[in-house]
């Protein structure tokens, strides 16, 4: 299996090199040559396994540069007791026809968890394959929108031969997210605040992978960049098996039968953990309709409902601030491969978005897109009221991401008629934004939100999970801040360090 980029066809990299690179030279995103398929071997085999030993079978045919031994080292150690319940994931059935998957149950409490804590190992294995990074020390540089930043630094803490820097939004992240980060312990993690949304963050790392002049100081001192990102396909590859994984629990459980398909509802941001389901049912997973579910920054709903992707508006800041994104970076390899890997049309749609800030594409690539995918989006008053509806008929805590995405699964059947059962994928655990939670159920949050989270679980008879918990104790150790335009500078001062 070699790996191709979004922006040139004819490359082709190892698993190894893709996982260690990040990002192509010429700003391309890398996929698969092929989509592999699970067979009815696997999926009875599947069944019997365990969550780390799912994740093997799955990547073990993604990951052909790897060892049988490489791979279940790495999925042993990603999914053990840094997670707080056994599965790994929980399903609950809400109700006849919605089930919920909770994604959050890692160390940082939110679903970046179930890639980044495998990512490390992915990476330190990859090191050791891809004769460019061989030796070298590798330089990790992450742009977040909330939840990214927190789990890759915890993933890749003291991870040997590893430096991680992650760039946030200073007022587009919860104040939750921001301790998180800011506390973060281990001596080789970096945290900048940027005076600008997830987008400037983003474009502004991209732009330092492909800074010649950065690429060379850095080679220099024998070191090479890489990205933590889902931009990163060993990111985005261990977010197939949760779903592979879910269906079959359904199964097992007698919900549905084997072939049943299902639908499956994410809250979107950065497209990931939605391609994950796409790949997920390109490999036969049965899987009648994705639902893409935006918040009040819509341009996914747009674009799905009429064909145009188009960035030139204002970012708004919401209560699901990991949602808050208009260029969404994965959507970019969902087209290629509904394009049918022509890089050309690719180059074409992203030169429109860079120039003009919108592209349109082509009644056979929307029709594609149609088929698959169905947008909905929700206003901050639907996502409010959505909490506290589903607790007060269901006595179940959504937090402000899944509640859009809650939202929309009730849009979607009451302007579809379609009641095939759904996964809702939970993506965070409520505590992190208690907030913004504890006013959607009638309560006045506190300045403090270890204060207000303790008004939460008086209020729902809940507990804050001990990883959010343990960092009112700890010291902020990152305090720095730039202007959205001097994102490269601050990290070309910082690598002069490293």
């Amino acid at each position: 299996m070699f790996y191709n980029s979004t922006r040139n066809s004819k490359l082709k990299v190892t698993s190894a090199e893709a996982i260690t690179k990040g990002l192509s030279d010429e700003g391309g995103l890398f996929v698969p040559e092929a989509i592999p398929a699970l067979t009815d071997a696997d999926m009875k085999y599947l069944g019997k396994m365990k969550y780390y030993e799912q994740a093997a079978l799955i990547l073990k045919k993604f990951l052909t540069d790897f060892t049988d031994d490489e791979i279940k080292e790495a999925t042993q150690k990603a999914y053990g007791k840094n997670f707080t319940i056994e599965g790994i994931t929980k399903l609950l059935k809400l109700s006849p026809d919605c089930y919920i998957l909770e994604l959050f149950h890692g160390p940082t409490c939110a679903f970046k968890d179930m890639a980044l804590q495998l990512l490390p190992h992915l990476m330190t294995v990859s090191a050791k394959k891809a004769e460019a990074v061989k030796d070298k020390k590798i330089v990790i540089l992450t742009a977040t929108s909330g939840d990214t930043g927190k789990a890759a630094l915890e993933g890749f803490k003291d991870v040997e031969n590893t430096s991680v820097t992650v760039f946030y939004p200073e007022n587009g992240v919860s104040e939750m997210q921001k301790r998180q980060m800011t506390t973060q312990e281990g001596a080789n993690v970096h945290v900048c605040a940027i005076k600008g949304n997830f987008d400037d963050c983003q474009t502004g790392v991209k732009e330092i992978f492909t800074d010649k002049d950065l690429i060379k100081q850095l080679a220099e001192k024998n070191m090479v960049f890489s990205s933590a990102n889902s931009i990163n396909c060993g990111r985005l590859i261990p977010q197939i098996v949760y779903y592979v994984s879910a269906y079959i629990e359904m199964v097992e459980k007698g919900e549905i039968k084997a072939g049943e398909k299902i639908n499956v509802c994410i809250p979107t941001g950065n497209f990931g953990n939605i391609l994950a389901a796409y790949y997920a049912k390109e490999m036969g997973l049965p899987v009648n309709k994705l639902i893409c579910a935006t918040n009040s920054n819509k341009v996914l709903y747009d674009c799905i409902n009429t064909g145009v992707y188009d960035i030139n508006r204002d970012l708004v800041l919401t209560a699901s601030p990991s949602m808050d994104v208009l260029i969404s970076s994965h959507f970019e390899r969902l087209l290629y491969h509904l394009a049918d890997r022509d890089d050309s049309v690719i180059n074409e749609l992203f030169t429109n978005l860079k120039e003009k800030g919108k592209y349109e594409l082509d009644s056979e690539i929307k029709a594609k897109l149609n088929d698959l995918f169905y947008g909905g989006w929700c206003s901050e008053d639907e996502t409010e009221k959505t909490i506290k509806s589903v607790f007060d008929e269901h006595s179940y805590l959504l937090d402000t991401h899944t509640a859009v995405a809650y939202k929309i699964y009730e849009d979607y059947r009451k302007n579809t008629g379609d009641n095939t059962k759904t996964i809702i994928t939970a993506t965070a655990s409520p505590y992190k934004f208690c907030a913004s939670v504890y006013r959607a159920l009638g309560g006045t949050p506190d300045s403090n939100d270890f204060v207000t989270a303790k008004k939460l679980e008086e209020l729902t008879n809940t507990k804050m999970p001990e990883p959010l918990m343990k960092t009112e104790s700890l010291p902020v150790r990152f305090k720095d801040s730039a202007e959205k335009s001097a994102i490269k500078q601050f990290a070309a001062a910082l690598f002069k360090t490293l």
